[in-house]
């Protein structure tokens, strides 16, 4: 016999089944913003992973999901491995700007994904994506101005772009309007200070400071440094990276001392 189901009912089930879906999303929602607040980045991968699959056009899962990829492709041991992470980040976080233009999360994880891409690229396709970047980081701080990991993000294209020879300063003039006016190393800085006002007890935002100062060279910045080192130095562990960062602020302390 046909078993015929009363509308309200199947509308019902559908709600019910559609509510039960939320609940489920959103615990792991939270549990994969507990592992980013606790630098556990198998872990959040995992879990925006399944999200993405529920909802290919969340944009805090596009966001969250790039974050991830590009934090645990840099803990991948080779250039390719790490380049396979950074493009599907880049990929990824571009499509979370493009669904979530007023989400500072999703211009954060598609200038963090541009910038693990430009490690390894050519000084060409550096510069190429020079201003992509920084107006990717601009848009996150212009929503969100205590932003530590856009400010630290920031910091290294103020360092780079301060860095650069004269040669590739002229190809930026050439090709891409020229080298913006407050690229120095001192609103480096000023934006590796604000990192740290942000999360002061993030390791790497020392290290990139002191790297700053000790980059730049003025009088008196070999001391600024050592302050910096030393106080990264006295903090715990708590990312994955932190052991590298805290080999590499002993290495740089004894350069400036």
């Amino acid at each position: 016999m046909k078993i015929i189901i009363p509308l309200f009912i199947l509308s019902l089930i559908i709600s019910t089944t559609i509510s039960a879906q939320s609940g489920a999303n959103e615990i792991l929602y939270q549990k994969g913003l507990k592992a980013k607040e606790e630098y556990k980045y198998q872990e959040g991968l995992a879990l925006f992973q399944i999200l993405l699959k529920s909802d290919s056009s969340n944009v805090d899962y596009l966001a969250n999901t790039s974050y991830f990829l590009s934090r645990v492709g840099q803990l991948q041991p080779l250039e390719d491995q790490k380049m396979d992470y950074y493009h599907k980040a880049e990929y990824i976080g571009k499509k979370a700007v493009q669904l979530g233009p007023d989400n500072a999360e999703a211009h954060y994880s598609y200038a963090l994904a541009i910038g693990r891409v430009n490690e390894f690229a050519s000084n060409k396709q550096k510069i190429s994506n020079a201003k992509l970047l920084k107006t990717e980081l601009d848009a996150c701080l212009k929503l969100n101005p205590e932003h530590f990991g856009a400010w630290h993000v920031l910091g290294r294209w103020h360092r780079e772009i301060a860095g650069l020879n004269m040669v590739e300063r002229l190809a930026i003039n050439s090709f891409f309007g020229g080298v913006p006016p407050n690229a120095t190393y001192e609103d480096a800085i000023k934006c590796f200070q604000n990192a740290v006002k942000y999360n002061p007890t993030y390791i790497l935002h020392y290290f990139e400071l002191a790297k700053t100062y000790y980059t730049r060279d003025d009088k008196g910045d070999k001391d600024l440094a050592i302050i910096q080192l030393k106080v990264a130095l006295a903090l715990p562990d708590l990312a994955p990276d932190d052991p590298e960062t805290r080999r590499n602020c002993e290495a740089l302390l004894k350069k400036c001392q």
